[in-house]
């Protein structure tokens, strides 16, 4: 999912992609992440509880640090969205893992990188997303914990595949690919704990989505907009600088006849043409 991987031998292309990183960072430099405190509305996600203590997880609990502080403060929702693409490494045929965390509203810890085994199924390298995403969130409750802010009933965890969420929140549900065995254990032993409950999203509604695939701004620009931008005018003030970037730039096109390289900006000045406006757990 990085160009780290190509630093050895890198080629033009990578050089091309890192330049459009960097016009994609001049563009956005006016996004900042939006501290919001006020806990997430989910009173309209229903919550299925089921029963585990006929399961082989009749004795998982959260492990609760001994030396935390006193729990005082106001109370912190987590919310978390787990995504995976499937083939998306073309070369190796790896899938991408991306992980989205929330205190509350606020975006606090992410994460984007190809898996380590080229997976099959959809399936597959969903639930090594999923895995990723619980292990995730059983290391950032401790830390709350010690930082002495009481956390707000389990967390909610958001994901598109439907098979997976099924297989992680009933205990009745059985595995039917072994190769996930590891994966599949290690997501259902916190929804038994008590730690997460897993809910299916749409990917239009999964934030994840925007960490594991390559996407144009229009089609992410509506999700993006509550995480990033903190003042109301600062996404429209994004666009016009960045049409002022594209109408500053200097473009060079070869010239189909004698190939010669043809500065359109400097042509289009001397020809007189003016269009240049383009478009509480724990206590």
């Amino acid at each position: 999912m990085t160009l780290s991987q190509f630093r050895a031998m890198p080629g033009q292309g990578h050089l091309d992609r890192v330049k459009r990183i960097h016009g994609c960072l001049l563009k956005m430099r006016h996004a900042t992440i939006k501290i919001r405190t006020d806990a997430p509305d989910c009173s309209a996600i229903p919550v299925k509880m089921h029963g585990w203590e006929h399961s082989c997880y009749a004795d998982a609990e959260e492990e609760m640090p001994p030396d935390s502080p006193k729990l005082k403060g106001k109370s912190i929702t987590v919310t978390s969205y787990f995504d995976a693409s499937l083939h998306h490494d073309a070369i190796g045929g790896k899938a991408v893992t991306g992980v989205l965390h929330l205190f509350n509203q606020t975006p606090v810890d992410w994460f984007s990188k190809l898996q380590s085994a080229v997976e099959t199924a959809a399936f597959g390298s969903e639930h090594v997303a999923a895995r990723t995403c619980a292990e995730q969130i059983i290391d950032l409750c401790p830390t709350l914990h010690y930082l002495g802010a009481p956390i707000n009933g389990r967390t909610m965890v958001f994901g598109d595949n439907e098979s997976v969420i099924n297989s992680a929140a009933i205990p009745h549900s059985k595995m039917h690919k072994r190769w996930v065995a590891l994966s599949y254990h290690r997501v259902r032993w916190p929804v038994a704990a008590g730690i997460i409950n897993v809910h299916h999203a749409s990917s239009k509604d999964n934030a994840a989505d925007t960490l594991s695939k390559h996407w144009d701004l229009p089609s992410v620009w509506e999700m993006m907009k509550p995480l990033l931008f903190w003042h109301e005018n600062d996404d429209q003030k994004s666009h016009e600088e960045a049409k002022e970037v594209n109408k500053d730039k200097d473009v060079d096109k070869t010239a189909s006849d004698g190939g010669a390289k043809v500065d359109v900006k400097t042509a289009s000045r001397k020809n007189g043409d003016s269009n240049e406006s383009q478009p509480h757990r724990g206590e």
